[in-house]
């Protein structure tokens, strides 16, 4: 089954269902949802998944979506991140308006919210190291043990409690737990972290705080005091709904948000994990967060997909509530999809082979007309030059070829797109026996490339003229991984080492190098390609954002 005749129409899903059965049954008037990242990485297409949905659905109903920033680690958190991010987010087509926060906001309300856990006897200062903590905590078939400072007097917590905020405290000495039920079935409800000791500069906050609270512990009263009805978040925080709720019951917050979960995306060829990410950062396997090999959102733009084919990608892989991978030729579908109906055409050679006309006139140029979009008219046309030297793939030519090549060969003819038919008559080598020229004739009666006389020829091949066209350098980029699957304990290992070939000879038209423009365009029988930001007045860098086929699987094998 081919990827076209997989992909269904994105439906309603669960979630959809859910807003729109509380908003008949009267119990939300306006939906208000949030996309909450945590500002120590960038960005990837998994996060495009959830930022559609969240902000997708407070567009289809009355309502509006937050973009919040957790940022309660600031030993991991920068700005570069929170900028990244929201450029992210507005690339994606989506915008928050007014409604930008961070989880520091509330941090004054949320340790004065901690302080009447401990006077109600909900939360205690526990002194055990981190270790110790979860050796105490038990397993999933095994209870936990209680802490030998679970029974502290409201009093000396709330002193403890004060003190750690004072900072007289060093890092990991004293942590805040929730006082729930050691022998909870569910392991979260095991006297959970609230605060921890941190002596580190927030980006936002300064030096003000040295205890930081928990994810668990900020999300959800987060949630509540910005009047989020539907908390969407990814499977893996189903376990911790229980202690989501815990908390909302057992706090005055201003309001009930409800939690729900949705299957995160898994691609194929890919690895989501910012763990993963950040290594391939950090260690050079790539050139930083926007590197095209990457899944990152910064990633994906500089490679030249369309923001456009990622909202129709994450639509027709629909929510679900059930985790599976999907295979990475879907988002390629939906990007060729997009760049075949906007992207101009144009002609380049990346790996050029010269091509002398021996019967066209030394010294004499005329112009072929190209069309810029077969299927858009009003994209119109453009000039290219012809002379008697021009330049071909050097693939397009086999001095001794197989039984079905048609393209150029000694002796066979062969059409030269939008001009003429020409002719190979001889074969020129350096000393290496290498093919440098070829010398070919042209037939000057079929100029567009028609014959008169109704031969025909079994091949056309893109070109270049040698004197007009410009020298560029351009990136083919393919998978990062050579696995389906990648191990994420040992990813290096999984690397494919074909995932970037750099061509530093190859030729493009002039309109090319002239347009000055970040859009998308194909090159005839190459792919797509955007030109890059490396790219200077003096040199022209283009990356290949996808081939016109999938051919990527068979180079590698395509097995796990």
């Amino acid at each position: 089954m081919t990827t076209e005749t997989a992909i269904a129409e994105a439906g309603r899903d669960f979630i959809r269902d859910i807003i729109q059965a509380d908003l008949e049954a009267g119990r939300q008037r306006e939906i208000v949802t949030r996309f909450p990242p945590e500002p120590n990485g960038y960005l990837h297409i998994g996060h495009a998944k959830s930022i559609a949905l969240n902000f997708g659905v407070a567009q289809e109903f009355p309502g509006h979506c937050n973009l919040r920033f957790d940022d309660t680690n600031p030993t991991r958190e920068e700005q570069e991140y929170i900028d990244s991010i929201q450029a992210d987010v507005r690339w994606l087509g989506f915008d928050w308006g007014k409604n930008l926060f961070y989880a520091s906001d509330y941090f004054d309300r949320l340790y004065e919210w901690a302080e009447g856990l401990i006077r109600a006897g909900l939360a205690y200062v526990d002194d055990q190291s981190q270790d110790e903590i979860r050796a105490n905590r038990g397993t999933l078939t095994e209870p936990g043990s209680n802490s030998p400072f679970r029974d502290r007097s409201v009093a000396e917590n709330l002193d403890l409690f004060h003190r750690m905020k004072a900072g007289e405290f060093p890092n990991g000495a004293r942590v805040l737990r929730a006082r729930i039920d050691m022998a909870a079935g569910n392991i979260n409800l095991r006297d959970p972290v609230l605060y921890r000791i941190l002596h580190a500069h927030h980006p936002r906050t300064g030096d003000k705080w040295s205890i930081y609270p928990s994810y668990d512990y900020a999300h959800g009263q987060s949630d509540a005091i910005e009047g989020v009805t539907h908390s969407i978040c990814t499977l893996e925080f189903e376990d911790h709904r229980p202690l989501y709720d815990w908390l909302l019951e057992k706090l005055p917050v201003p309001s009930r948000p409800r939690q729900y979960e949705f299957a995160r995306l898994n691609l194929t060829y890919t690895l989501l994990s910012k763990r993963v990410l950040t290594k391939l950062v950090q260690d050079g396997h790539v050139s930083g967060w926007d590197d095209p090999r990457m899944p990152t959102i910064a990633g994906l733009k500089r490679r030249g997909v369309p923001p456009a084919a990622i909202r129709e990608f994450v639509k027709r892989i629909g929510v679900a509530k059930a985790n599976s991978v999907v295979d990475v030729g879907m988002l390629e579908f939906c990007i060729r999809e997009e760049l075949n109906r906007t992207a101009p055409r144009r002609m380049a050679v990346l790996r050029p082979l010269k091509v002398v006309l021996e019967n066209y006139p030394e010294g004499q140029t005329e112009e072929i007309e190209a069309v810029n979009h077969p299927d858009d008219p009003a994209l119109g046309t453009r000039r290219l030059a012809f002379g008697r030297e021009l330049y071909i793939e050097q693939e397009d030519f086999m001095e001794n070829p197989p039984k079905k090549f048609f393209r150029l060969s000694p002796g066979n003819e062969v059409r030269l797109r939008y001009a003429y038919f020409i002719k190979c008559e001889k074969v020129i080598k350096n000393a290496a026996g290498e093919v440098v020229e070829l010398r070919c004739t042209y037939d000057p009666l079929t100029r567009g490339g028609n014959a008169p006389d109704g031969r025909k020829v079994k091949a056309t091949m893109h070109w270049l003229p040698a004197a007009q066209s410009r020298p560029a350098e351009i990136r083919i980029y393919n998978q990062l991984f050579a696995k389906p699957s990648p191990d994420a304990a040992n990813f290096a290992a999984d690397l494919n080492p074909q995932s970037l070939e750099i061509m530093k000879e190859a030729r493009i038209e002039p309109a090319i190098a002239e347009a000055n423009s970040a859009e998308a365009m194909q090159f005839e029988r190459q792919g797509y390609f955007v030109r890059d930001k490396d790219s200077t007045p003096d040199r022209l860098v283009l990356n290949r954002t996808i081939g016109l086929r999938d051919t990527f699987a068979k180079e590698v094998g395509g097995k796990g």
